[in-house]
């Protein structure tokens, strides 16, 4: 009803809306702030919410959800929060995983609720001339209904007037602690049910969902993989002539993004020599010198979904024999931990047995003196993978010894 009530109260135009710059031609698609089929048919078929994804998915993500949460329970989900480099310029803007995952919305400022009574009602922020002229349209409420399929919808302001209401019908409140916000944690309606210990985290469903992936969300995966990989190739060929850190960390981000990836999943890792060794090296400042190899560990996000892969190369073109000896370990146990990748193994049966044989290799080379776990760990002290999905490392909830399934991606 409110969306009929909405259609036969709309009677502006693009050239009210517009204002002075009513100069677009009236036939140009609404814009909500995020790609829709209308507005870039290159990147979405008709009846999909985000690319590759369909509104009977996010529907289906919507009632499953709502299949998890006890009954007289309220789920709220706050979108990310814009962060900012300096006073007035903003890190470009990701949006937090379970927010997109339910609602397909990519902007800030909005607050989603799934009720058993309400189904998805979102809060959308309301843009101000000023905002539109200096950042562009953003989604508002026609969008939250039209584009991304809610139940109910109303702007921000109304959400300290109606969500009171509708906490207080509820038990039990399940909310996104990662993206928590003042706009609805300081209404007294909450505060009563956190004092009574019956405020909770909503990750604890949302992974158990986003564990397993869709068909749909599958294949994005793939094509994100694919990217990297074809990325990674070309760097690998970039690095004989241009043997630097920086460079190739350039070079693999352009070769991302003109095929298609958003953004990278994470600051590529490119060690050289000893910089190699650090986990989560992000400096990228150094010449890769000659006869040293160089450690890359590179992703990308495509339309919400990251890829995430690590390999190891020496740029002038061949290895060292010492060299080659541990590339080959490490190569063979890579091969025999991704045969164990099965339904019903678990990340964490398949991290001991890559324990085993290198331990068992390193030992035989000299360079581990003793089978002590911590002597390992010193040398290696990473898992032999971890979820992925929407995030790099997704799902953080599901633990390392839950038996895998079809759709599980690590």
């Amino acid at each position: 009803m409110q969306r009929v009530v909405r259609k036969l109260t709309k009677t502006f135009s693009h050239r009210q809306v517009l204002g002075f710059r009513s100069y677009c031609n009236e036939s140009v698609a609404v814009d909500v702030g995020q790609p829709t089929p209308a507005s870039h048919p290159q990147l979405l078929n008709d009846g999909e919410i985000t690319p590759g994804i369909s509104s009977e998915e996010y529907l289906l993500r919507r009632k499953k959800m709502l299949e998890l949460l006890p009954e007289k329970s309220l789920a709220i989900i706050a979108a990310a929060p814009v962060k900012m480099m300096t006073d007035v310029v903003p890190y470009t803007f990701r949006q937090d995983a379970d927010y997109l995952y339910i609602t397909g919305c990519q902007q800030p400022g909005g607050v989603a609720v799934l009720g058993h009574d309400i189904g998805l009602c979102m809060f959308m922020p309301e843009p101000k001339p000023y905002d539109v002229i200096w950042q562009g349209q953003i989604a508002g409420v026609d969008a939250a209904l039209d584009t991304f399929k809610a139940d109910k919808a109303y702007p921000m302001r109304k959400l300290r007037e109606i969500l009171p209401d509708m906490i207080r019908r509820s038990s039990k409140l399940y909310h996104n602690v990662q993206t928590a916000t003042a706009a609805y944690t300081e209404l007294e309606a909450f505060k009563k049910l956190a004092y009574c210990n019956n405020v909770n985290d909503l990750s604890a469903y949302t992974h158990q969902l986003r564990w397993i992936k869709s068909p749909s969300e599958l294949k994005l995966m793939k094509e994100s993989a694919s990217i990297a990989c074809q990325a990674l190739l070309l760097t690998m060929l970039h690095s004989k002539t241009y043997p630097d850190e920086g460079m190739l960390a350039a070079k693999v981000e352009y070769e991302c993004k003109v095929r298609g990836a958003q953004r990278m999943g994470f600051n590529p890792v490119v060690g050289g020599g000893p910089n190699g060794s650090v986990i989560h090296y992000s400096r990228n400042d150094q010449k890769i010198k000659d006869g040293d190899l160089v450690l890359m560990d590179v992703g990308c996000e495509l339309h919400g979904y990251d890829s995430d892969l690590t390999r190891t190369w020496p740029p002038c073109g061949t290895f060292s024999s010492a060299q080659e000896e541990l590339y080959e370990l490490i190569l063979e146990t890579n091969k025999h931990c991704v045969e164990l990748c099965k339904p019903g193994a678990s990340i964490r049966q398949i991290h001991n047995r890559s324990v085993e044989m290198l331990q068992k290799g390193l030992k035989e080379f000299g360079i581990l003196k003793g089978f002590g776990s911590s002597s390992y760990h010193t040398l290696n002290p990473t898992s032999i993978g971890h979820y992925l999905g929407m995030d790099i490392h997704d799902c953080s909830m599901i633990n390392f010894d839950r038996p895998l399934k079809p759709g599980n991606n690590y």
